[in-house]
């Protein structure tokens, strides 16, 4: 198993920069030994967070399992649990969770017994039990979604197009236990479109992206036994840059409702849900990186939305006024840049209450990741350039700093190197093969900052 620790200042790139903001990758994780999907040769899939007896907690789901991190000293996290999945190895693509009154709830969508798994999360870290592993409910769900307020757990793509499950605590008239968080209830199946891809719910409102089919926004309040019927509420199924619906987030107010469409090249959607008679696209953006960029699993906390990328890695934009999201923040954890099939960046989590943030990457693992405001900045050199990248024996920069530090995959300063013009050749002959972090400064304050492969 490797584990490795960064502690590299990266900056803001980006094109739409309201102010500068600063990245610290604290720390990383990925384990060799594990392997990679059939399909897209992603060990690595969702991640998740947890705040729980003055700890946090960080976890990411394998093609083995799910791993369970203590990161409450972010440099010094360490694995506290490992749970095998019901299902395992080549075939595993996607692992979701979500948790509730001291349980995480865990869901694959591949293979014959790839089982709905609900741990016990009380006594982390010293441990983690697995209090239900079962099939009985549903095999397979693509993604799960969990109404803390009203106890109900959405699972997309399972054996409908979703299934709706109680998780309250019910007693018969003997005050014996017939239902609670690890004996869940089915007590609705919607079918009414062929697919629901992912679903964001709040007080028995539930925003389903339901792929090709659009958005659909469900009232599930009356749903409370086999057989009632959710209300439509209103809908969004033909709209500008219109691609596969494939996941969201609401808003803390409930007015703004960020949808990503996961096709290359599609922008994410800023919808107005303050009248859901009357959906509108207040705007969309995208990553600036490329005409083929595509978003995953979208979050907004407060006025931030935190976009998991792919090929892009994490970008951040500050929504606050929604008809102008601004790119404010990002970090690439994944280097290649040919944006082909599916890649990179997959998940995060920016709920901790150290404001750590958690990102998952597909390829390359867990990531632990700090935002801080920094003085010690001077404006851009957007002019700015290094290439060749990838890099054999030296590479060229032109730029006005006036030093380069470089460092390698564990922080440590490999180089320190004064410019003296405009272009400067730097050789690298005598580094190993992989991946590089430079730090271009001036005056002693940052410029620039960013990933170099040398092979």
């Amino acid at each position: 198993m490797k584990k490795y620790l960064f502690l590299i200042t990266l900056a803001l790139l980006s094109n739409k920069i309201m102010a500068q903001q600063e990245a610290t990758l604290i720390y990383n994780w990925n384990d060799s030994n594990l392997v990679g999907s059939f399909a897209y040769d992603n060990t690595y899939n969702e991640c998740w967070g947890l705040a729980l007896n003055d700890k946090e907690f960080a976890i990411i789901g394998t093609t083995a399992g799910t791993h369970f991190f203590d990161i409450t000293n972010p440099e010094n996290s360490s694995e506290v649990a490992f749970i095998e999945g019901g299902f395992t190895g080549g075939g595993v693509i996607h692992r979701d969770y979500h948790d509730f009154s001291g349980y995480l709830y865990a869901v694959c969508d591949e293979g014959n017994t790839s089982t709905l798994q609900i741990f016990d999360i009380t006594d982390l870290p010293n441990s983690v039990t697995t209090v239900y592993d079962s099939n009985d409910l549903f095999i397979k769900s693509h993604n799960i979604f969990i109404d803390t307020a009203t106890a109900k757990l959405y699972a997309c793509a399972s054996n409908n197009a979703m299934d709706v499950y109680d998780l309250s605590t019910v007693y018969d008239n003997n005050q014996v236990i017939i239902q609670s968080p690890t004996n869940p209830k089915l007590i609705y199946s919607y079918s009414g479109v062929g697919h629901v891809h992912d679903a964001f719910v709040r007080n028995d409102t539930a925003f389903l992206n339901c792929g090709y089919d659009g958005l659909r926004v469900m009232d599930f309040s009356m749903v409370d036994s086999i057989g009632d019927q959710p209300v439509l509420l209103g809908s969004l199924t033909s709209y500008p840059d219109a691609g596969y619906n494939h996941s969201g987030w609401l808003s803390d107010d409930g007015t703004i409702y960020i949808m990503q469409d996961e096709n290359h090249g599609y922008d994410v959607k800023i919808l107005d849900v303050s009248d859901l008679n009357n959906i509108n696209i207040l705007s969309t953006f995208n990553s600036g990186i490329d005409p083929n960029s595509m978003a995953h699993n979208g979050i907004i906390k407060d006025n931030i939305a935190y976009i998991p990328y792919y090929h892009d890695g994490l970008r951040v934009f500050d929504i606050s006024d929604p008809s102008n999201p601004i790119q404010i923040w990002e970090y690439d954890t994944y280097l290649p840049n040919d944006h082909i099939s599916y890649k990179g960046a997959w998940g995060v989590y920016p709920y901790l209450p150290s404001g750590n943030i958690i990102v998952s990457d597909m390829q390359s693992g867990l990531y632990i990741l700090k935002l801080s405001n920094s003085t010690n900045i001077l404006e851009e050199d957007h002019n700015m350039l290094i290439y060749p990248n990838p890099i054999k024996d030296y590479f060229v920069i032109k730029s006005n700093a006036d030093n380069i530090t470089l460092y390698n995959s564990l922080g440590s300063v490999v180089r320190n190197e004064k410019l003296n013009d405009y272009k400067n050749i730097i050789l690298t002959e005598e580094l190993k093969e992989g991946i590089y972090f430079y730090l271009l400064s001036k005056d002693g304050k940052r410029t620039n900052s960013g990933k170099i492969l040398i092979n």
